[in-house]
């Protein structure tokens, strides 16, 4: 396992709840088919230009402009903490926030332990979205785009190694699942973001609607179900 997934394998070893830990990440591997999609290409076209059976010569150019831009501006962190998970008499997940998911309930089921987590790629991708709204939309969009996909990017690099660690310990992991999924409300982002200290760490704050700023972030919880032998 690399340096990141071992910290990781260290907390999960626990029986108890931890305190949050703050990895730094590397840039992440780069998907062209996500940061189209992101920015507004239909899935199937999306596919077509990244796998070369379709030629986009304008879209391709608007990818490397704003990959150009964005150079220097991204920080790759990511926030965590794990802790056993139980069930209330209805089923539902006990955790440090009051909920009632059926959704999560579900995604959840059968696990004993899970890790919860904050992602972001810093605030720098907004400055620029904001300037080039007042001058070149398209541009804005497609800056959008690259943004949103190098934050499922960051969040899938920490998702791939907490599944390499909690392997190592015969736990599964499951799908992540985030506020604003289903029927699990954007509100509990408040507590989530508390239990994380992520404002203070992470630059993380919560906006109208309690929407993250900066926006390209990610919260989710991994649920981590024993696999049976």
């Amino acid at each position: 396992m690399g340096n990141l997934s071992d910290l990781i394998f260290e907390d999960l070893t626990g029986e108890e709840k931890t305190v949050p830990r703050y990895l730094e990440y590397e840039e992440p591997v780069f998907s062209l088919e996500e940061a189209l999609r992101y920015s507004g290409f239909p899935m199937d076209k999306a596919k077509a230009v990244a796998c070369g059976e379709t030629e986009d010569p304008d879209a391709m150019q608007r990818i490397e402009k704003v990959k150009e831009l964005s150079k220097g501006q991204f920080i790759y962190k990511v926030g965590y903490m794990t802790s056993p998970i139980t069930f209330d008499e209805d089923g539902f997940v006990v955790l440090p926030f009051k909920q009632h998911s059926e959704a999560l309930k579900i995604n959840l089921s059968g696990c004993k332990k899970a890790v919860f987590f904050a992602a972001t790629i810093g605030s720098g991708i907004d400055r620029l979205i904001r300037r080039y709204e007042r001058t070149e939309l398209d541009t804005a969009l497609f800056l959008q785009g690259f943004g949103a996909e190098r934050a499922e990017s960051l969040a899938n690099a920490f998702n791939a190694d907490v599944k390499e660690a909690a392997k190592k310990l015969g736990f599964m992991a499951h799908p992540r699942f985030s506020p604003g999924f289903g029927d699990l409300p954007l509100s509990v982002q408040v507590e989530f973001l508390g239990m994380l200290d992520a404002t203070r760490r992470m630059g993380i704050t919560l906006g109208e609607s309690y929407l993250m700023a900066p926006s390209k972030s990610v919260t989710a919880i991994i649920g981590l179900e024993q696999e049976i032998k």
